[in-house]
């Protein structure tokens, strides 16, 4: 049993390092803390700053709710994540960079994958002279009946 936990950890830092490496960014403690907790298990991930800080203090590197805010930003500006912004004040950090529609589950706050292929843009409007659309965030706002 040991001896898959050990092969379980080494497979979730290397991983994580191959994951940092990919952007360029430098292997460092926090950051290979949270990547591991991001996708370690080579799962997609969504977090909040405050859901990833807390996963974080359970675990035996600490690493602080600034440190967690500034290396979201720092996996964001790296393209190894995505920001989706709900409500215009609730962030979100997506793992998967793909395009893609969003779930935002009202009942319980959470932020889950909508079918791609299912979602259908016909048209965007024409953008501002000296301007660009750099993406588009398509979220669905739903609630259990």
């Amino acid at each position: 049993m040991a001896i898959d936990q050990t092969h379980s950890n080494q497979t979730m830092e290397t991983r994580s390092a191959k994951w940092l490496a990919s952007a360029g960014l430098r292997p460092t403690r926090q950051r290979m803390t949270l990547a591991s907790l991001l996708v370690g298990d080579g799962r997609n991930r969504h977090v909040t700053a405050e859901s990833l800080f807390s996963l974080s203090s359970s675990g035996a590197e600490k690493v602080s709710l600034a440190t967690v805010y500034n290396t979201l930003r720092a996996f964001c500006d790296a393209g190894l994540m995505r920001e989706i912004t709900v409500d215009g004040s609730k962030s979100y950090f997506d793992t998967n960079i793909s395009d893609h529609p969003h779930f935002y589950w009202e009942d319980t706050a959470q932020l889950t994958d909508a079918p791609a292929d299912e979602l259908e843009i016909a048209k965007l409007p024409t953008v501002p002279d000296g301007a660009e659309i750099s993406s588009v965030d398509v979220v669905i706002r739903v609630r259990r009946t």
